[in-house]
C-alpha cells in the first residue's frame, strides 16, 4: 500500500460500558475523564475478523484439561494458541524461524496492530502498521449509574437469623453484584496507519508488507465492529463515526482526536470536525478523505475540502 492513512474512530455508548476498569466503573483518568483504551477498541475488531473466517492469534480460546479424571475447562497459553490455530505439534521443537514469522503475518491481527511474541526460542516483537491511540469521551454530560442486581436464588452460605420470616427470605436471597455503566458517552480515538512499517519483514520474504487488502479489509471492520459487537455481547454501543484521510506516504499529521468537538442540537449530536486549518494547505499530498457517520441522529459540522460523506450503516452517500 503507498500511502499513508490518519482518521478518528466515533463510538457511542448510551447506558452502556464500553470500556470498564478493574471496579466495574467506566474507565477514567486522574480527573474524572472518561477514556476506552486501545484495546477495547481492537477486540470487537478482532472478533468481526475471525467473523469473517481470517485468522486471529491475540483472543482467549478454551481447552478441555483432564484433572484426576475429571474434565475441566482451562485458557491455553499462547504457546497452545499458536500450535491450536497454525497446526503446529510443538512449537519448542520448531526450530524454522522464518515460518513462524509468515505464520505470525499471516493472522490478521498480527498484520494490523503487530505481536509480542515471546516463547522460548521465539522471542519475536513486531511493531504494528495500524496505530490506536485512547478515546476520550467528548461529551460533557456523561455521568455514572450503578444498578443492584439481585439474584433469584437464596446464597446457601447465608445465615437466617431472623425470627421474622419475611426479612430471614430477603435476606437469603444475595445480590449478584452490580452493573455500572454511562447514561451516555461518545468515544473518539486517533489512528494512524503506515504501511511502511513492515519492509524490513518484506526483505526477509516473510510478507508482502501491508496491502490495500488488508486496508480494505480493517476500514470495513473500523466501520461496524462496535455495532456488530454489540449484538453480542455490548448492546447499547456503537459505531457513530469513522474518518479515513488517504495521504501520500511522506505527510504526516498529529493526533486529529484532540480536534474534534461534540455537543447536541437538540436530539441531534453534532460532531464538529476542525480539522480545516491542518488539512486544508496540504492537499496536493491529501489523496481522498471520507466521513462515515450515523446521518440518523448526527450532524457533521467541518470545513474541509473536497470530503466524501457515507452513513455508517447502509455505505450510501449522503
Amino acid at each position: 500500500m503507498d500511502k499513508r492513512v490518519y482518521g478518528v474512530l466515533g463510538i457511542r455508548s448510551i447506558m452502556a460500558n464500553w470500556n470498564a476498569d478493574f471496579s466495574g466503573r467506566p474507565k477514567s483518568i486522574s480527573t474524572g475523564e472518561i477514556f476506552g483504551s486501545d484495546k477495547a477498541l481492537k477486540y470487537p475488531i478482532k472478533r468481526y475478523f475471525m467473523e469473517k473466517g481470517e485468522k486471529v492469534l491475540y483472543t482467549k480460546t478454551y481447552k478441555t484439561i483432564e484433572k484426576k479424571g475429571e474434565t475441566e475447562i482451562g485458557v491455553r497459553s499462547l504457546k497452545e494458541r499458536y500450535e491450536n490455530l497454525f497446526d503446529i505439534e510443538d512449537l519448542k521443537a520448531e526450530n524454522d524461524h522464518m515460518m513462524i514469522l509468515k505464520n505470525l503475518f499471516s493472522a490478521a491481527d498480527v498484520k494490523n496492530f503487530g505481536a509480542t511474541f515471546a516463547e522460548e526460542g521465539n522471542n519475536i516483537s513486531i511493531t504494528g502498521a495500524v496505530q490506536i491511540g485512547q478515546g476520550f469521551n467528548k461529551y460533557d454530560d456523561s455521568y455514572v449509574e450503578t444498578q443492584q442486581i439481585l439474584s433469584p436464588f437464596r446464597n446457601p452460605k447465608d445465615k437466617k437469623g431472623s425470627s421474622d420470616d419475611a426479612e430471614a427470605e430477603e435476606r437469603g436471597q444475595s445480590t449478584l453484584g452490580s452493573k455500572t455503566v454511562s447514561n451516555e458517552a461518545h468515544y473518539v480515538y486517533p489512528f494512524v496507519i503506515n504501511s511502511s512499517s513492515y519492509n524490513d519483514y518484506i526483505k526477509m520474504g516473510v510478507t508482502e508488507g501491508y496491502t490495500d487488502e488488508d486496508y480494505n479489509k480493517l476500514k470495513e471492520a473500523m466501520i461496524i465492529a462496535a455495532t456488530f459487537y454489540s449484538t453480542n455481547a455490548k448492546m447499547g454501543c456503537d459505531n457513530e463515526l469513522a474518518v479515513f484521510i488517504e495521504t501520500d506516504k511522506d505527510l504526516y499529521l498529529p493526533d486529529l482526536a484532540q480536534y474534534v468537538k461534540l455537543y447536541k442540537d437538540g436530539n441531534a449530536n453534532v460532531f464538529e470536525l476542525n480539522f480545516d486549518t491542518i488539512l486544508n494547505p496540504l492537499m496536493d499530498k491529501i489523496r481522498n478523505i471520507e466521513i462515515y457517520y450515523n446521518s440518523y441522529d448526527s450532524k457533521i459540522i467541518h470545513s474541509i475540502k473536497d470530503v466524501k460523506k457515507y452513513n455508517i450503516f447502509t455505505k450510501e452517500e449522503v
